[in-house]
């Protein structure tokens, strides 16, 4: 029988075909169902995407929202962007919701963990030291992301920093490096990603194997008293 339901995100795959994101209605009434994105594991970090920080309220996200929204539409001829809409109203769609939200926001820390532990004696080493550590602990986040989630292997360079506790300013040279040796590439959109040559190198200088990772971790590694 037909099911009643809502398109919140829809991509044009460049290919003459097109992806959609549909949140079906409930049966009988029971619970909500999740946007496409928000179950198979985010492309986009919905808070970035609203400009929000992960505590704001919801009287804030519907203000922010209804201010972005009419900024975006496609109607609007002065600043209207199809595809920021259509991330928009799927970020909007999650997190307006306090049962997405909820579901969402536990997956957003768990990524967020990451970034402790991972650059241990980064501040006391210098110089060459701190570059070859930073560019080991942007392939060991790629690597734990790979094994973790094979189908969105990607990370921002917001999601880099973030995660690694560096500001992104000081990941330029690491990236930079690892771009030209052939280990990360950046798509069109700004997201990064290992190569296989990249996936190798990270086994090679030592990422942690994935069935050594601790339960809820993506990856282990040693100490980094400052990572907040």
């Amino acid at each position: 029988p037909p099911t009643r339901g809502r398109v919140v995100w829809c991509r044009d795959n460049k290919d003459g075909t097109y992806s959609a994101g549909v949140d079906l209605a409930p049966e009988d009434g029971a619970g909500k169902s999740a946007p496409a994105a928000a179950s198979r594991g985010e492309e986009n970090d919905f808070y970035e995407i609203m400009q929000l920080s992960p505590n704001a309220d919801l009287e804030t996200i519907h203000r922010v929202y209804r201010i972005l929204a009419q900024r975006y539409h496609p109607d609007n001829r002065a600043s209207g962007d199809q595809p920021a809409f259509l991330r928009l109203s799927e970020a909007y769609a999650v997190l307006s919701d306090p049962a997405l939200r909820a579901a969402y926001d536990a997956r957003h820390r768990e990524m967020r963990q990451v970034r402790r532990k991972i650059l241990a004696g980064m501040e006391a080493a210098g110089g060459a030291a701190a570059e070859n550590q930073k560019r080991k602990a942007v392939l060991e986040l790629l690597y734990a992301k790979t094994v973790h989630d094979f189908e969105h292997p990607t990370l921002t360079i917001h999601e880099i920093e973030d995660l690694l506790g560096c500001p992104r300013e000081h990941l330029q040279a690491a990236l930079w490096f690892l771009k030209g040796k052939g280990y990360v590439q950046r798509s069109d959109n700004g997201r990064y990603a290992l190569t296989v040559e990249g996936f190798e190198q990270a086994e090679l200088a030592g990422a942690p194997p994935p069935e050594a990772a601790p339960r809820g971790r993506l990856l282990a590694g040693p100490g980094n008293p400052t990572a907040t």
